[in-house]
C-alpha cells in the first residue's frame, strides 16, 4: 500500500474547527483577494486552498452549510458543478496539468478536513510532479505562490 505523507496540512488541520466553518466566514467576507475567492455564482462560489496537495488545488462549494451532496438543491448542485467544468477549464488554459484529481470526502473517517460544509477538491497533477522531498524531508514544494497564481487565474477567466 502507498501512503500520501502531507506534513505540511498539519496547521490546517489544527485550526480549522477551533474558528468555525472557514467557507461560510470567507463566503460572508467581501474581502474576495484576501481570501482567494476566484469565482462566485449565486448558490456556489470557488476558493483557492490556502493548504494545497498541488499548484491550483481549489474548493468548489455551496454558500450553505451543508455537508452532505444530498443535502443540497438541484440548483446548489448544478451551480456547484457547473463552476467545477469552468474552473477545470481555467487551470488546464493556466497551468496546463497533464490531469486532475477531482474528489469529495464526506466524513471525517472519509477524508474530510472541514466535516459539515460541502465541497468538491480540483487538483491540478503533472507527470512527475511526486518526488523525494515529501518522503525523506517532510517538505512539500508548491512551486508558485498563492498570490501569483491567484491574479493569473483570474487574468486567465477575465479573457475568456
Amino acid at each position: 500500500m502507498d501512503t500520501l505523507w502531507a506534513p505540511w496540512r498539519m496547521k490546517y488541520i489544527k485550526t480549522v474547527n477551533k474558528a468555525g466553518c472557514f467557507l461560510c466566514a470567507t463566503a460572508r467576507s467581501r474581502a474576495d483577494k484576501k481570501n482567494l475567492i476566484l469565482y462566485r455564482g449565486k448558490k456556489a462560489f470557488c476558493i483557492m486552498n490556502k493548504y494545497p496537495y498541488n499548484n491550483g488545488h481549489l474548493l468548489i462549494s455551496p454558500y450553505s452549510h451543508k455537508g452532505d451532496l444530498n443535502q443540497l438543491t438541484d440548483d446548489e448542485i448544478l451551480e456547484t458543478m457547473k463552476i467545477l467544468g469552468k474552473m477545470e477549464k481555467v487551470l488546464h488554459k493556466t497551468v496546463r496539468p497533464d490531469g486532475f484529481n477531482i474528489g469529495i470526502n464526506q466524513g471525517r473517517v472519509a477524508g474530510a478536513g472541514l466535516v459539515g460544509h460541502f465541497h468538491i477538491h480540483i487538483v491540478p497533477r503533472w507527470n512527475g510532479d511526486t518526488n523525494f522531498m515529501p518522503v525523506c524531508c517532510s517538505t512539500k514544494i508548491v512551486s508558485q505562490a498563492l498570490d501569483d497564481l491567484y491574479t493569473q487565474l483570474l487574468k486567465t477567466m477575465s479573457a475568456r
